[in-house]
């Protein structure tokens, strides 16, 4: 007899549309995304850049392990040796398309001077902007320089 009288009231539709007006009149959750960011966790693998020592130097020794260890092939690194006997990078070419943001060239680094940003919000409008030169990148690093110590400081007690 309960379950006629389930059936017949259409009882489950009843309990589905009490969870509904239930949601309808709790408060809502969503982001207006231009107006509104949500917050980042210090590791958030976003836009790469290229970073400087204080004294303007950049860190980049061209090892090439980041290039070795990239599994997308999305890094490209040329060289060549100074006057004073070290190597500097001539090019360092990161393709967006091909990159998948897993942070293996971040941890590759010795001397820490490839990171990936906060940064999420980047688009390209013409063809061959996805590529990111070594000029882009050092300005990245300029831009961003403060959001990532702040960053390496907040991640350093888990390293």
């Amino acid at each position: 007899m309960k379950h006629w009288i389930k059936s017949f009231t259409l009882w489950e539709l009843l309990k589905g549309m009490s969870v509904t007006l239930r949601y309808f009149f709790a408060p809502k959750v969503t982001v207006q995304y231009p107006e509104q960011k949500t917050p980042k966790s210090p590791r958030f693998r976003g836009l790469h850049a290229l970073r400087r020592y204080p004294n303007g130097e950049e860190r980049c020794i061209a090892c090439k392990l980041c290039e070795a260890v990239c599994p997308a092939l999305a890094i490209t690194i040329d060289s060549e040796e100074r006057e004073d006997g070290t190597r500097r990078t001539t090019r360092y070419d990161i393709d967006l398309f091909k990159c998948v943001y897993c942070g293996l060239c971040e941890e590759a680094c010795p001397v820490d001077s490839i990171v990936l940003t906060r940064t999420d919000d980047f688009y390209m409008d013409a063809r061959g902007q996805q590529v990111i030169n070594k000029n882009q990148l050092l300005a990245l690093g300029d831009k961003n320089e403060a959001q990532i110590a702040a960053d390496r400081a907040a991640d350093a007690k888990y390293r």
